[in-house]
């Protein structure tokens, strides 16, 4: 046996080991770092949509304007978090997609256990608080003012049914086909069309919806309508989980 042997049977192991699955958390990463990476992203993306919404109101006072800047720095800022962070936890962002991965992995799948679950989901809503404070901080606004911006109409609840359920959808889907490396440009492009043609103009997010009550800004949510808001944005992730099902069944091998 040769000096070289070892190091070409090593190699060897190492490519047989098993890979991980698509959509699943990257291996060997810390959970305080997956943590933290959850929180400090989700920050970000609020600050990002939160920030950009003050902003498009200081420069002009059309509301469709004020969308179109508001929904593309969204666009911009969520790929290039995605990009950043999702090689370190999956860059969730968001309790919906967290929680279906949870499913998913009960059942057989990748996804997160239910410690991970439980670490993730906090850290995403008390990132989602604290990017909110920052971007009325960056902007001389009050640190904490509740949201005066109603947003109960049943419209607007059936409009993030349809907002969540499309990115999980979307996310899944991916998975199922092995394509996350799109999911930057994917998941970006279809949150930003959905600010667009969604009556709610999509936070089909629950951490989000809730950062977002704690700014009486343009992007704000009043208190009152955020848990209806929820469970709208659950109801639609369950029914994404139930397309993905049906659209991208596996098939079945024949044995013999």
């Amino acid at each position: 046996m040769t000096a070289t042997e070892p190091a070409a049977s090593d190699a060897m192991a190492a490519d047989a080991s098993p890979q991980p699955a698509p959509g699943a958390t990257p291996p060997r990463t810390p959970l305080v770092a997956r943590a933290a990476a959850e929180l400090v992203g989700t920050a970000a993306l609020v600050a990002i949509v939160v920030g950009s919404g003050i902003q498009a109101t200081g420069l002009t006072e059309d509301v469709g304007l004020q969308l179109l800047a508001n929904s593309t720095a969204t666009v911009f800022g969520l790929g290039v978090l995605i990009a950043l962070l999702g090689p370190v936890s999956g860059a969730h962002f968001n309790p919906a997609v967290t929680l279906a991965e949870w499913w998913t992995a009960r059942r057989g799948g990748a996804g997160v256990d239910a410690r991970e679950l439980a670490v993730y989901v906090p850290s995403q809503i008390a990132g989602a608080i604290a990017g909110a404070i920052l971007a009325d901080a960056m902007f001389g606004e009050p640190l904490v003012k509740w949201s005066t911006h109603d947003r109960s109409a049943g419209n607007l609840l059936l409009g993030e049914v349809v907002a969540t359920a499309g990115l999980i959808l979307l996310i899944f889907g991916l998975a199922r086909t092995d394509r996350l490396r799109f999911a930057p440009v994917a998941v970006a492009s279809y949150i930003g069309a959905a600010y667009w043609f969604t009556s709610s103009t999509s936070f089909a997010n629950p951490a989000v919806t809730i950062g977002r009550a704690f700014t009486d800004t343009f992007a704000g949510i009043a208190p009152g309508s955020v848990p209806a808001f929820i469970g709208m944005q659950l109801i639609g992730a369950v029914v994404g989980l139930a397309l993905v099902a049906v659209i991208f069944l596996r098939g079945e091998t024949n044995a013999g």
